[in-house]
Parts: structure tokens; sequence; C-alpha cells
């Protein structure tokens, strides 16, 4: 079996952090003939999010500015650009490698559209720095808050057909300029201008042993799933004024749909795996209490939560906000130094409509 092993992430938050009382007072001013405002307010702070890092002051044209489609749009690749660049030299630092060693990199980015994508620009902006530019690539556009578990799979899966490769993954996202675009008024919409917040994460999946410093978690099988008839359960619309998020009441419930499918996939394991810790991407509270019930590993009392196997996506989501596909690879950072040799885990991405990326882990 191919060993695929998965260096420290690092996590590269976006320059401005922005409170939950900085989002709501403009969203007062803003939006104070609004219908019902009081209680979608009220809504938008259950969410837990205490602080979330925009690429640009609040204020600003592309996110509660009047900026159209092209400049947003320009605004958001250039940021998740540039925060890409500053992770990758952490990452590979994590693992003990340099620009020379990579063999492939995995990319997600949804947050605009581009061509040529994150993968052709971060070749073009590191190869002086000695990026190879005949490594392979593989780009993924449109997978959003799956992303960076989806590349964990794709590299397992390259590492699988090129034994001993070392595999670069990059999430970068700027999703203040989608999610708190002004034009957006819906109850959802207002949930997700306090939800999400602008960050790159890049880590190395190396498929050999003796690099690098510190625990390693190996990447022991990949799932993937798709839910029939979930095409709108999260999807994202381009108008004039940018790209925009939008769901449907099933959006929250849609983890406990997979579950069939997901306990399908565990029982090939063995009746006995139970994982030791949980990597779930910090999607909201609602998402996360699903997920609680599903893997059957919460109380479902917040206390509880806080000091369960998914305190560190919930810890995610209070400090950071909803990342992306980004998220869990924040989640699996601060989860890096707990589990001990031997200890079993599972990781496990949501994105659009509803999909699902996983993998299980062992701590090495």
């Amino acid at each position: 079996m191919s060993t695929a092993l998965i260096a420290r992430p690092h996590v590269e938050l976006a320059k401005h952090a922005i409170s939950m009382d900085d989002l709501t007072a403009d969203i007062v001013q803003r939006y104070a003939d609004l219908a019902r405002l009081g209680a979608r307010l009220r809504t938008a702070w259950s969410t837990g999010v205490q602080t979330r890092y925009f690429s640009r002051p609040l204020r600003s044209a592309t996110v509660a500015g009047d900026a159209a489609f092209e400049e947003r749009n320009q605004a958001a690749y250039d940021d998740a650009l540039e925060m890409a660049l500053l992770a990758v030299p952490r990452a590979l630092e994590n693992a003990g490698l340099t620009l020379a060693d990579v063999d492939c990199v995995v990319t997600s980015h949804t947050t605009s559209w581009t061509a040529p994508s994150l993968d052709t620009d971060l070749i073009r902006c590191l190869a002086p720095q000695g990026l190879r530019p005949d490594i392979a690539r593989i780009p993924l556009g449109s997978y959003g808050c799956a992303g960076g578990a989806q590349a964990l799979t794709l590299a397992h899966d390259y590492i699988t057909a090129h034994p001993g490769a070392h595999v670069l993954v990059v999430v970068a996202e700027c999703l203040s300029a989608a999610t708190y675009n002004p034009v957006d008024t819906s109850r959802e919409s207002m949930i997700y201008k306090v939800l999400f917040g602008d960050s790159a994460a890049a880590c190395v999946v190396s498929g050999r042993d003796g690099s690098g410093e510190g625990p390693r978690f190996r990447i022991d099988d990949t799932w993937q799933y798709v839910l029939p008839r979930s095409q709108n359960f999260y999807e994202g619309r381009l108008d004039a004024y940018g790209l925009h998020f939008d769901s449907t009441k099933d959006a929250t419930r849609a983890v406990g749909f997979v579950a069939p499918a997901l306990y399908e996939w565990l029982d090939g394991h063995g009746a006995e795996f139970v994982p030791d810790f949980c990597v779930v991407h910090a999607g909201g509270p609602a998402i996360l209490r699903q997920a609680e019930s599903v893997l059957r590993v919460g109380a479902g009392q917040e206390e509880a939560a806080r000091t369960g196997p998914l305190r560190h996506s919930w810890d995610s989501l209070e400090q950071c906000g909803n990342l992306g596909g980004a998220s869990v690879l924040d989640v699996l950072r601060r989860s890096f130094d707990e589990p001990a040799p031997g200890d079993r885990g599972l990781l496990l991405g949501f994105g659009p409509g509803f999909i699902v990326a996983g993998c299980t882990l062992t701590c090495a």
C-alpha cells in the first residue's frame, strides 16, 4: 500500500480582523428599513463566529461597497493568490521540503473566475524560487467548502499512482467579495455575511517518510459522494453585481441525508472502526451539530461539544469563521499535536450542491 503522509498545514488568514460588532453595526446602518432585521441579526449572532478575517477593509468597494462584478472578481483572485503565495513556503517548511521537491500541486479556488487558474499562477510566481514548471497540476474550480478535503483525496490518489511523490495542496478563497455583497438581503445571505472569512491554506502530502519534524497523519482510505437531487442545496450564482451563494432549507440537514452512504463506507473498515479524533469542515453550527449526531460523538450540548471530538471545528468556526475549502485544513492544523501514534481519525469536507469528500487517517 502506498504511503501518503500529511505534514502540518499552514493557514494564512487575511489581513483585516473583523469582529461581530463591526459587522452588525454596518448591517444595522445599511439595512435599517429591512423587515425583520432584528430577527435576522439574532440568527446571525447564533453562528457563534466572533472574528473573521477579510482581505480588504469592511468598507472597501469590493466588500460592503458597490463594486461591479469585474472589480470584485479581480480583487478576489488577486488577494487569494497573494495569500496562497504566503502560505506555500510555510507549508513546505513544515514538511522539511523545498519547492524543487514538489512533484504535483492540487489547488482549490472557487470565489472568482480566472484563466489561467490558481495552479498555473502559482507555478508562474514560484518558478524563479525553484518550483519546477513540469510538475503535475490538478486544479479544482467549483468545489467551494469541500475543496480542502477533495484536494487531500486527490493527493492520495496521485501518490498511489506515483509512489514516493510529494504533493503540494493549496486552497485559497476570498469569500468576503461574494458573501458580503450589499445587494443580498435574504435570511440566508444575512447569515453568510457574518459566517465567512478569507484565507489560504497549504500542506504537503508525501509519498515517503523522513522529511520534516513532528507527527504526521497517514491517509489510509478516501471517499467521495454526491448526494442525489441536491444540486440547489448550496449553489453559486453570477450576475452583474458579482458572485453570490444561495442555499435551501435542506442544506443544513444534508449531512444527515448522506449518513447511510457514509456508514456504508466506514463499515468497509470493519465494525471496530471508531474514530479517536474527527477533522470536520467548520461550516456552521447546524452542520457541526449534524456531524456530531451522525458520527455519534457529541452530547448535543454546546459545552460538551467544546470539549468533544469536534472541538477543533468549533474553535475554528468561532475564531476564524467558515474558511470555505481551507476550513478543514485549519481544523487539521489544530488537531496535529493531540492524537497519539496509532490513533485513527476521520476527516470530512462538505460542498455545493451537496458533495462530500473524506479520508480515514492514522496518526503516524
